[in-house]
């Protein structure tokens, strides 16, 4: 583990630079600190989806989600380390698996939206692809660990499963997408 930051501020990334975790000095728009960047960005919508109200079946998969992440985003910034197992991929299938089993066949788009936490677990989803596409940019461009991949591909697709959840919870339903020609008015 490194340093604990006693000073917030330290001056060394007014350049434009930032230190990776074993201390390379690189660009703050390079693709690895883009990767790692979005990953945090995904781990703060997470938390901002964990504020709202939801049915205790989705709140410590979420919980887990967090710290998944946070191991991801150290990963990514300190090249050559792998903190991302296969389990956690297994894991969220089943977590997959399990949220889905008692909901209906889709048939129609759904739009984002349906309830408050519905509606931040889809930005959440949102910007876990964005993650994904900037982790695979990387990818082409330097080793990662082909499993960080795979979870966050997996973590978008739950992600999607506990929008429908939490948008159907407590008598809620889901939004449908409707065709401009079908839409009223």
């Amino acid at each position: 583990m490194g340093n604990r930051l006693s000073k917030i501020y330290t001056r060394t990334g007014d350049s434009g630079t930032t230190g990776l975790g074993d201390g390379e000095r690189v660009d703050k728009d390079s693709l690895r600190v883009e990767a790692y960047g979005t990953v945090d960005e995904l781990n703060a919508c997470v938390g901002l989806l964990l504020a709202a109200d939801m049915p205790a079946t989705v709140r410590p998969i979420l919980d887990r989600v967090q710290h998944e992440l946070f191991d991801l985003g150290g990963e990514l910034c300190m090249p050559g380390v792998t903190l991302i197992p296969e389990s956690y991929v297994t894991a969220m299938e089943g977590d997959l698996d399990t949220l889905n089993t008692d909901l209906p066949a889709l048939k129609d788009f759904i739009l984002p939206g349906g309830s408050e936490a519905a509606a931040r677990c889809h930005v959440a989803r949102t910007v876990c692809r964005r993650a994904e596409r900037r982790v695979v940019s990387l990818a082409r461009e330097e080793s990662v660990n082909p499993v960080s991949i795979r979870y966050l591909n997996r973590l978008s697709d739950f992600l999607f499963v506990a929008g429908r959840v939490l948008a159907r919870a407590e008598g809620g339903k889901e939004v449908l997408w409707i065709h401009g020609d079908q839409r009223e008015g």
